[in-house]
């Protein structure tokens, strides 16, 4: 069996971390040879599926806000993307007020991260369509425009997150919410 700690160097040999952890002979159930299931090494996924489950019915339903957002603000081809351009500054904003109640609050339920942030949010902004609109806009001979939407939706992104968490943060200690 192995402890774990580390071993000591002697001179002229390269240091190699301990072995991991093994189950003493004496602990193994069956017949000689063969491990039980305990001493065998699980599958890194093993205990995911919860936050798997969490993150996906979270981007389903941030997927379908946003298309809702599209069908409600429709964007004329070739024009400055204004719906996507709002749905992903407004998305940063969540996330910056979501990390910091996160933060501010202390440990909450361990699927809300996962739901709100990567979930919701994370199907809720599209940098994908982000990208494939300015590469649209400076293909089809709209660079002025490409560059606009590109560096205004940078900085406002990063603005909106930067402020809103800054923003929760001073409510939440103002009002003596914090831990």
């Amino acid at each position: 069996m192995t402890t774990g700690a580390p071993r000591p160097a002697t001179a002229g040999a390269t240091a190699r971390p301990a072995a991991p952890h093994t189950t003493e002979p004496s602990e193994l159930s069956g017949p000689p040879g063969e491990q039980s299931a305990r001493s065998r090494p699980q599958p890194p996924w093993q205990g995911q599926w919860p936050a798997v489950g969490a993150v996906a019915l979270g981007g389903g339903i941030g997927a379908a806000l946003r298309y809702g957002a599209t069908l409600l603000w429709p964007t004329a081809p070739g024009t400055f993307p204004a719906t996507v351009f709002l749905v992903n500054v407004v998305g940063c904003a969540l996330m910056g007020v979501l990390m910091a109640l996160i933060s501010e609050r202390g440990s909450p339920h361990p699927l809300l991260r996962p739901f709100l942030g990567t979930g919701v949010l994370g199907g809720f902004t599209t940098f994908s369509t982000y990208t494939a609109d300015i590469r649209h806009l400076t293909d089809t001979g709209r660079l002025a425009v490409g560059l606009a939407y590109l560096a205004a939706t940078l900085l406002a992104a990063l603005a909106a997150v930067w402020a809103a968490h800054a923003g929760t943060r001073y409510a939440l200690t103002r009002r003596g919410g914090a831990r």
